[in-house]
């Protein structure tokens, strides 16, 4: 239930959420896809978080981990911040809560400290799903917001539409084939034509900054 929660709260923000559970089939994923963040729970059946966690710090697995947990004790949490995890967080805890530490770390780990992404008189907010274009506001789907926010975080990096869908869609979710183009023509409209460019044959990237 606490997972269902979980991952119904953070689609809710605009994450894209996969979701096993045990440390066996965690493993297993995390040899062979990309995530952006791991969410792990200290109480997993099979094998404990906790050495889950060291076996992926060992690979040098270097993705932010944040561990959701009831374990209260300090000497819990001086035990997994050691072996290698982000940040801590007990249960029960707000789903609002949980959003805003997931927004820091992906903030620490995309090299920001500012809370908001500015770029060309854009000002994307991710915690308030706000964007703004020289002062005004510009409404967006959930889906155009989470795509325009990841070109936004490396303005120089082409993205493929196969990277992008692996970012927006979390396993299960039908995807049309030709969705990202959607979103990509959703956001020029609001946007200009030449604010997103197409690299043919690559992807897609912000234009570059004069």
């Amino acid at each position: 239930m606490i997972g269902e929660a979980i991952r119904a709260g953070l689609k809710r923000d605009g994450f894209a959420v996969d979701w096993v559970h045990d440390a066996e089939a965690a493993a297993q994923v995390l040899r062979t896809e990309p995530f952006e963040l791991v969410l792990l729970d200290l109480g997993l059946p099979g094998s404990d978080g906790l050495q889950l966690l060291k076996v992926l710090r060992e690979r040098g697995l270097a993705v932010p981990v944040l561990i959701i947990t009831a374990r209260d004790a300090v000497s819990d949490r001086v035990q997994g911040l050691d072996a290698g995890a982000d940040d801590y967080l007990i249960k029960p805890f707000d789903l609002d809560e949980l959003a805003a530490r997931i927004r820091a770390l992906l903030r620490r780990k995309a090299g920001r400290s500012a809370p908001r992404i500015e770029y060309l008189g854009v000002v994307l907010d991710p915690a308030a799903h706000r964007l703004t274009r020289d002062g005004a506001e510009i409404a967006l789907s959930p889906r155009e917001f989470a795509l325009l926010q990841l070109l936004l975080e490396r303005p120089g990096v082409i993205l493929s539409r196969a990277q992008i869908e692996e970012r927006l869609y979390g396993w299960g979710e039908e995807v049309e084939s030709n969705a990202v183009e959607v979103h990509i023509h959703g956001l020029r409209r609001k946007l200009g034509a030449q604010f997103i460019l197409t690299v043919r044959g690559v992807g897609y990237r912000v234009r570059p900054a004069p």
